[in-house]
Formats: C-alpha cells, sequence, structure tokens
C-alpha cells in the first residue's frame, strides 16, 4: 500500500482565514499579552477540536453580550488540525520582529 499523502494546514486554508489569524495574532499582540496568550493557545491545542464545540454551543450566549464577527470564523478554524500552530507562529513572528525594532511595551 501507499501512504496517503499528508495535506498541510496551509492548503486547506483560504486566504481569508490566513488575514483572519493573521489579524486574531496583531490584535494578541498589540493587546501586550503574548506571553499569557502562547501558554494558554499552547495549553488549549490537544483540546482544540473539542473547544471549538463548546465554542459552537456557547456561541449565542455569547455573542448575546458581545458582537464579534470573527467570532464562528475563528470556531471553523478551530477545528481544522494545525491552525492553532499558524497563530502561534504568527504571534512568535510579531513579537520577534517588535524585539528585533527595539520596540518594548
Amino acid at each position: 500500500m501507499f501512504p496517503l499523502a499528508k495535506e498541510s494546514i496551509e492548503d486547506t486554508l483560504t486566504k481569508d482565514d490566513i488575514q483572519f489569524i493573521r489579524r486574531l495574532a496583531k490584535k494578541i499582540h498589540d493587546s501586550g499579552f503574548v506571553t499569557p496568550s502562547v501558554f494558554f493557545l499552547e495549553m488549549i491545542r490537544p483540546l482544540s477540536s473539542l473547544g471549538g464545540h463548546a465554542m459552537v454551543f456557547m456561541g449565542p450566549i455569547i455573542n448575546g453580550f458581545i458582537q464579534s464577527d470573527g467570532y464562528y470564523k475563528a470556531v471553523a478554524l478551530m477545528a481544522k488540525k494545525g491552525s492553532l500552530k499558524i497563530l502561534l507562529d504568527e504571534i512568535e513572528q510579531l513579537e520577534l520582529l517588535d524585539s528585533h525594532d527595539g520596540k518594548r511595551h
């Protein structure tokens, strides 16, 4: 038997998905909570599928209090394996660029 060809996560994400991930990474970076965010995302990575289902369940309640256009987009991305890794890579890249510029918050 031939091994199945592995499809990379970048192949399954659309340009809109990647732009959304970059905007989310920029918001996290600009908030100044990079370290807690990275720890949290690393912690939930094995449970991202379960977290996505919980977010769908809580969606109507959360959207009743806050209007977030990207809420269900984030849910869809959590269901895709590897999207959290891309988000983490984007956050770390922004932090690295920021540290090379000498701008520390």
